[in-house]
């Protein structure tokens, strides 16, 4: 579990969506993952409108249907999480999008709703726009995505900006840019980080290392290498799967206290960065 700002705690992993909802040929296997997933126990699950134009919304939103009538799961116990794209950010706008992911997704709130990436609309109206969803009670939280220190700060100068929750970014063991300065600013301010891409797109399932690390600790390289990046109890993340071996795989992942040789063998073959890196983006 992470604890948000507010001091609501949520789960550290979950299943993302992304390349979800495409084609139509491939929506009974990506229900059949989603599903897999609560069936195994996973609380959090990801998406977002840019995903299949609103395709991996459906997907979600079909999983979860077929959960909360199987008596699987109740909608108190899931964290929902969507992204407006940044065109669709305005005051207006954002209101608008949150909507009709609401509608793909079969609910009335998501809990947590983020600025997919920084656009042309003001970051005011957005929060703005944020905050009277959840005022209107279609969303508890709030947050933003693939944003850097800088932009992070520019949010918390922003009225209303320090009701932040989250910010999801791509961190991996080869993607460690955010442990310079990001990651440290949001530690500061007592905010989750959530990892998307956190096995490198699934390249990280063969590496050597994580295998020797992982060996040790009994799990498998993708397990190693997912429990690395929760390692310090404020980061989320949330590997992507339709592969019913890999989402198990994925969701068995327990929590693991690296020793310091573990560590030490990570750092050597992916060095933790010595000065700022601009954030890795997909």
């Amino acid at each position: 579990m992470v604890t948000l700002p507010d001091g609501t705690r949520i789960p550290a992993l979950g299943i993302g969506t992304w390349r979800m909802g495409e084609r139509a040929s491939a929506r009974k296997r990506e229900v059949a993952a989603i599903r897999l997933a609560l069936d195994l126990g996973c609380r959090l699950i990801d998406t977002a409108e840019m995903y299949g134009e609103g395709g991996a919304e459906e997907v979600v939103g079909e999983a979860l249907a077929g959960a909360f009538r199987d008596g699987v799961v109740k909608r108190e116990d899931v964290i929902v999480v969507s992204k407006v794209y940044p065109h669709n950010a305005s005051r207006r706008g954002a209101v608008t999008a949150c909507e009709r992911s609401l509608a793909r997704l079969g609910l009335d709130h998501v809990d947590l709703y983020l600025l997919h990436w920084k656009g042309s609309h003001p970051l005011a109206q957005t929060i703005e726009a944020f905050e009277a969803l959840r005022a209107a009670g279609r969303l508890r939280h709030w947050g933003v995505s693939n944003f850097d220190a800088r932009d992070m700060q520019r949010l918390a100068n922003t009225a209303g900006g320090d009701a932040c929750a989250t910010n999801q970014v791509y961190y991996s063991a080869t993607e460690r840019g955010v442990e310079f300065d990001l990651l440290p600013w949001m530690r500061r301010h007592a905010m989750p980080l959530m990892a998307y891409c956190p096995i490198d797109q699934g390249s990280l399932a063969g590496d050597h290392v994580f295998a020797s690390v992982g060996r040790r600790h009994g799990i498998t390289a993708t397990q190693a290498a997912l429990a690395w990046v929760m390692r310090d109890g404020n980061v989320m993340a949330i590997p992507k799967s339709v592969d019913p071996a890999h989402v198990r795989e994925n969701c068995a992942t327990p929590a693991v206290r690296f020793t310091a040789g573990d560590l030490a063998e990570i750092d050597a073959a992916y060095p933790p960065p010595q000065g700022p890196t601009s954030l890795a983006v997909v």
